[in-house]
């Protein structure tokens, strides 16, 4: 599917974001391995939790859909085996936690997904699960799904790399289970409000640990088990990301509602950046009121968020002088590398862009219409229809369909507040 997007004259009203993708898949995988039945609210319905939940599903646990909530029947001790290769899709949050999950069982369990997620490195993940015992058996690629997991876990010692934050929250998330206790020690630890994330979860449900003050090693005691909840799934600062970047730079007022201020979540800081950068906005309980700004580059740490790395990209663009983007090397092993992609695509466009390292160097640019590639991945697409629709002419995103990765009816949603988008 093509995404159509020519120059929107009138951006306004408001739009609602929808429940957070990583919150989501957190309260799918704990309700399914726990004991009993959990209710999870204003959960995001998406093909990544989907994902989790085809696969969750696998090992016995039930889930029955509301309109505004999930039915969760976990498998508690009675965990069974799947029958089938766990297909994960293109989720690589899903991918990550079920791999520490299903660790923690005495069954073989293979894990694969579509062509982009056998292109994700697992590899420290899968090293910290041997030190504690786990067998790993690549079926095609060194470090690459697919792979083969043998439990259980018995728990000990193990080292991770936390380039990816979700290597570590995996290991939190599994290490309960185990038999006895765990001693993790992250390296090189990155995206730490997903991890805060992770910790705020397992504090929720009173799983025991320890934990070192700058995160660098856990303590997890073994041979504890989830028990059912409920709980309401705030909603998703990654996707706000969207709206508020086509407010800026297109809009009369939009209102967006849902976003918490108070959450966890990283890319939150997405309203302080803006500000600095001269954006009008103002936060009114759980909805922002943004307006079209004026707007001028900064420099930008985005570490601890590298989700809103495409978005930001594109507000670079319209911002007068110079904006960089830094200290966000971990943008390249996500869907795809998002450094290269959005460099790539928005010099299409005619932005001044210089790839670096880290992040992107990016000058103030007038745009035009393009033959755009999406390139299968969600935050591409919807970063490129955004910068499209304050450009002249028409331009075309490929693989638009996979928007619906946490923005269910995207074009339709955004067309509510006047942009000019059509699905092709």
């Amino acid at each position: 599917m093509k995404f159509i997007v020519e120059k929107s004259d009138k951006i306004s009203g408001e739009i609602v974001v929808p429940g957070s993708k990583s919150h989501t898949i957190r309260g799918v995988v704990t309700s399914s391995f726990a004991t009993g039945t959990s209710i999870l609210k204003n959960p995001l319905t998406s093909l990544d939790t989907e994902a989790a939940i085809g696969s969750c599903s696998q090992f016995g646990a039930k889930v029955e859909r509301h309109d505004t909530y999930w039915k969760i029947t976990g498998v508690g001790n009675a965990p069974q085996e799947p029958k089938e290769t766990l297909d994960m899709m293109n989720s690589g949050t899903s991918t990550n936690l079920v791999t520490g999950l299903a660790s923690t069982l005495g069954y073989d369990v293979t894990i694969d997904g579509d062509a982009s997620l056998r292109k994700r490195p697992m590899k420290s993940i899968l090293n910290a699960l041997k030190m504690l015992n786990v067998k790993v058996e690549y079926l095609m690629g060194d470090g690459l799904p697919p792979y083969k997991i043998t439990g259980p876990m018995t728990g000990g010692e193990c080292d991770v790399d936390g380039l990816n934050s979700q290597y570590l929250s995996s290991l939190l998330f599994a290490c309960p289970l185990a038999k006895s206790d765990t001693k993790i020690n992250a390296h090189n630890l990155h995206e730490i409000p997903y991890v805060e994330m992770t910790l705020q979860w397992l504090d929720f449900l009173n799983i025991e640990y320890k934990k070192a003050d700058d995160l660098s090693s856990f303590v997890v005691k073994g041979n504890q088990e989830y028990k059912s909840y409920e709980r309401e799934i705030p909603a998703d600062w990654s996707s706000t990301a969207f709206p508020l970047i086509l407010a800026l730079i297109s809009g009369e007022e939009v209102v967006i509602s849902g976003p918490d201020y108070n959450d966890v979540q990283g890319d939150k800081r997405i309203v302080e950046i803006l500000k600095e950068m001269g954006a009008n906005i103002e936060i009114k309980g759980n909805s922002l009121i943004v307006k079209k700004s004026e707007l001028h580059g900064i420099e930008m740490d985005l570490n601890s968020m590298p989700d809103s790395l495409p978005a930001l990209s594109v507000i670079g663009c319209f911002a007068s002088g110079t904006t960089t983007i830094s200290n966000v090397a971990q943008a390249r092993i996500k869907e795809t590398d998002r450094i290269a992609v959005m460099c790539k695509e928005l010099k299409k466009m005619g932005a001044d862009i210089t790839e670096k390292e880290d992040g992107l160097i990016i000058n103030n640019s007038k745009l035009h219409s393009a033959i755009l590639d999406g390139h299968d991945d969600h935050r591409i697409v919807m970063s490129l229809s955004v910068a499209a629709s304050a450009c002249e002419g028409k331009s075309e995103i490929s693989t638009a369909e996979s928007a619906e990765v946490t923005f269910p009816e995207f074009a339709k949603k955004f067309s509510a507040l006047g942009m000019n988008i059509t699905e092709v």
